[in-house]
């Protein structure tokens, strides 16, 4: 198990708070118009590279995504999955894409906005060798303690921390993941020392919040919230702006009394070597596949929260979000 001794990260400022919303990040989908884009027709199919195995998150987007899109596209749509490195592998592969191949990666931060600050051979750019094509979806983060644990509200779990800070451990589905960094961002916000524990996965993790052998944990809402319904853990929180479709008996950390609120996401991205018109034809394409209800109604389904978004609304949503999240990791005091 990962040494959990991780220095609190830097407070997020008002000023960010307020681009994370400017952007649009958990934008209503009707807040979108509907436009019709120009067909893009394919002459060869189009290859989704996702960096995960199948099963999880990113890759059920992919697959709900890549079956619409084929019919728009005219062509079949191949989710190809290249697990490995946190999802680095796909991107250095994609990185390497000729310009007159059809591929597109979708990607979440880990992969686009924390692995380029932590690691210093990445053997990609995020922002010179990919651009952003589309966001399609967004996913709050969930604080869950176990039902061992005598809390119930998250001001009195913050007071047992400050009381008990030699036991006051956060277990993290993994180091270095987005649940890990709001974790430090809690402790932050709250003035408690956040002592992180990295898991192999969120299976693990629940398993051990359930048994009582870690006390509190931060994992994405779809993994947590089925276990809240089933009883076999506590949700004091959701780091959202409002309450969440799949939750909304669960107060936001704003509710809860912790002004903090962040979010995570998958987003499409093309290689840069794609030409630039094939890219906007592509944005405009996910776009109207997101707006269509079957869309979206399977999203919800499978417990993620559509987005329908321009290709300037996403780039102007990863420019707010990294100012945001930059810092957190920066200061973090990580290493890999």
């Amino acid at each position: 198990m990962p040494n959990p001794n991780q220095p609190t990260a830097r407070r997020i400022t008002r000023r960010a708070a307020g681009l994370m919303a400017a952007a649009g990040l958990m934008a209503s989908i009707a807040a979108v118009p509907t436009t019709a884009s120009a067909q893009l027709k394919l002459d060869s199919p189009l290859h989704i590279v996702v960096g995960y195995a199948p099963g999880g998150a990113t890759d059920r987007v992919a697959r709900i995504v890549g079956e619409k899109l084929g019919a728009k596209l005219g062509v079949p749509v191949i989710v190809d999955n290249k697990p490995g490195a946190g999802g680095r592998l796909a991107a250095q592969q994609v990185k390497l894409t000729p310009a007159n191949q059809n591929v597109l990666m979708l990607a979440n931060p880990a992969v686009m906005v924390v692995a380029p600050l932590v690691f210093k051979d990445n053997n990609y750019d995020a922002e010179r060798d990919f651009v952003p094509v589309s966001h399609v979806n967004a996913y709050d983060f969930a604080l869950a303690v176990s039902p061992t644990l005598p809390v119930r509200e998250l001001p009195h779990l913050l007071a047992w921390m400050r009381a008990n800070p030699q036991q006051a451990n956060v277990g993290v589905p993994a180091t270095g993941s987005l649940p890990h960094f709001f974790g430090l961002m809690v402790g932050e916000k709250a003035k408690v020392q956040t002592q992180v524990i990295g898991y192999r996965g969120s299976a693990p993790l629940l398993n051990d919040l359930i048994g009582g052998q870690v006390p509190i944990a931060v994992d994405t809402e779809d993994v947590v919230i089925p276990q809240h319904n089933a009883g076999k853990l506590r949700i004091l929180a959701l780091s959202g702006e409002k309450r969440s479709p799949f939750a909304p008996n669960i107060p936001t950390f704003k509710e809860a009394g912790l002004d903090l609120a962040a979010t995570g996401w998958n987003t499409f991205f093309a290689p840069a070597t794609m030409p630039k018109d094939k890219i906007e034809q592509l944005a405009a394409t996910i776009r109207d596949v997101m707006q269509d209800p079957d869309t979206q109604r399977k999203f919800k389904d499978s417990g993620m929260t559509p987005v329908v978004s321009s290709q300037a609304q996403t780039i102007a949503m990863l420019k707010a979000y990294k100012t945001q999240w930059a810092p957190v990791v920066q200061k973090s005091g990580y290493q890999p």
